[in-house]
């Protein structure tokens, strides 16, 4: 795996979408935070930024709409232990009818480092078909907004360069 360059400064611009201090419950036999707790925590920070861009469960409700995650790819860069405080930093890439894709960063502000990124792929789902589904107007005008804004960042997201939405 190729070493990748993140801009630290740049990332903590971003939007942050979940904060937490790691707790002993998330602790594995290597002394440090399990590796299933990453993708929760990535999962609580989609659910964060999708509530910032006022995508709500009664937006989602309106539409009988949801989301499901496609494929994801977990870049491990450092190790998080129990105690250390954790923000969850999110940028949106891009995204068609159906489908979105973005990278969440974890910065370990005891560390002063990020220890792992998190991109996904996700689609929109009509929840009476359970199949996805053309987003609504105002499901995909906020995240249009923001992807825009994201476009004009001058530094490399640290994709994987194998997904796509």
């Amino acid at each position: 795996m190729p070493k990748i360059k993140l801009d630290i400064a740049g990332i903590r611009r971003l939007p942050l979408t979940h904060t937490a201090t790691i707790p002993e419950e998330y602790l594995d036999a290597m002394g440090h935070m399990n590796v299933a707790w990453y993708t929760h925590l990535f999962s609580v920070a989609m659910g964060g930024i999708f509530k910032q861009l006022g995508l709500t469960w009664e937006v989602m409700e309106k539409h009988h709409g949801g989301s499901f995650a496609l494929e994801a790819h977990v870049r491990y860069l450092s190790e998080v232990r129990i105690g250390q405080a954790i923000e969850i930093h999110t940028r949106f890439l891009a995204r068609t009818e159906k489908r979105f894709h973005a990278m969440h960063y974890m910065f370990n502000e005891d560390k002063q480092d990020v220890s792992a990124t998190f991109e996904a792929v996700g689609a929109y789902i009509d929840m009476r078909t359970r199949r996805m589904a053309v987003m609504p107007s105002d499901v995909g005008q906020p995240l249009d907004a923001l992807i825009a804004q994201h476009a004009e960042l001058d530094w490399p997201s640290g994709e994987c360069g194998v997904m796509q939405a």
